[in-house]
């Protein structure tokens, strides 16, 4: 199989690739661009989505290697493929084949149904590398539906009011998830500067993304659902429309303290991560000889794991080992 290591990132030495490394690396995969995924690498191998947005967020540059979805492509002594992660718009997953054997890493992923990502897929390989954000079992998230539906209420309740709703979200990935619903339903969005960019960007990818959303102006706020970063900046920019109610659009909602904790009159389980379920199904789907977790609850995910037969190990942090009495 495949020798694959950990330090601020995966590495494939035998390839010379990193994946989603923390720091700048000669060759990077870099599976999606949320800026904790990003660095000033001399060479990235990347959907042309996520290039885009790479290039709108953080400049620079550097060696660009684009592969679209599905397409198998030489790597030097090995063959790439990158598939649909299903988390945020040019997300990906790096399907690897060579002779030492297979290896899917999946980066950020999501099974759920969206309105603005590809469908998450999937192949199978001997060393499944996967993300583990949502590992314990008490992180099952309601139907997509069910949660847009009841953001969509909240929005609508609240205008009915007079109130301006404000739904913090991030930038990338669950405000254009959100616009395209409020814009189905006959709502109007006023989008934050940097929110209304990514989206902007988006949507020249998709051809199907709703016209409709605005560029965030203060003084014409009323009668418009605001999506805007979380953040304390963000509130302090805010501070003038009033009366307001806010909400945040967080899987973490499913912990009953969320609200309190982001400070917001509401909170709702819109994820664009797999939830523990999928994390299991995904497993079953892939059928891997071993599983390397990461992120979240990596060590507790790979235990659980290992308790139902499977071989794995956490990547990202100790592993914890069981003794048989």
């Amino acid at each position: 199989m495949l020798d694959v290591r950990f330090k601020e990132g995966v590495e494939l030495p035998a390839h010379g690739l990193w994946l989603d490394p923390h720091r700048a690396r000669p060759l990077a995969f870099v599976s999606h661009a949320h800026s904790d995924h990003l660095a000033r690498h001399s060479e990235v191998l990347l959907t042309p989505a996520t290039a885009r947005l790479m290039r709108a967020r953080m400049g620079g540059k550097r060696v660009e290697h684009l592969l679209p979805y599905g397409v198998p492509a030489a790597f030097g002594e090995a063959r790439a493929t990158l598939l649909s992660a299903g988390h945020i718009c040019g997300s990906a997953q790096l399907f690897l084949e060579s002779d030492a054997g297979t290896l899917l890493y999946t980066g950020d992923f999501k099974f759920r149904g969206s309105r603005s990502v590809d469908p998450c897929q999937w192949r199978r390989a001997e060393t499944l590398v996967m993300e583990t954000t949502f590992g314990l079992p008490k992180y099952h998230f309601p139907p997509t539906e069910e949660v847009v539906q009841a953001v969509i209420e909240f929005c609508r309740e609240n205008l009915a009011r007079g109130i301006v709703p404000v739904l913090y979200a991030y930038s990338l990935g669950k405000a254009q998830e959100i616009v395209w619903a409020l814009l189905e339903q006959g709502l109007v969005p006023m989008l934050a500067p940097p929110a209304y960019r990514m989206t902007e960007i988006c949507a020249e990818m998709q051809p199907r993304f709703p016209k409709g959303y605005l560029q965030l102006e203060l003084s014409k706020a009323a009668g418009h659902v605001l999506v805007v970063p979380p953040g304390r900046k963000t509130k302090q920019l805010l501070a003038s429309v009033q009366p307001q109610r806010t909400a945040v659009l967080t899987g973490w909602a499913l912990n009953p303290y969320a609200r309190f904790r982001y400070g917001t009159d509401a909170a709702f389980a819109l994820s664009d991560h797999a939830d523990y379920p999928d994390l299991l199904r995904y497993v079953e789907l892939v059928q891997p000889k071993r599983v390397l977790t990461l992120h979240g609850y990596a060590a507790i995910f790979a235990t659980d794991l290992r308790a139902r037969g499977v071989e794995a190990w956490a990547l990202s942090e100790e592993n914890q080992l069981e003794l048989g009495l």
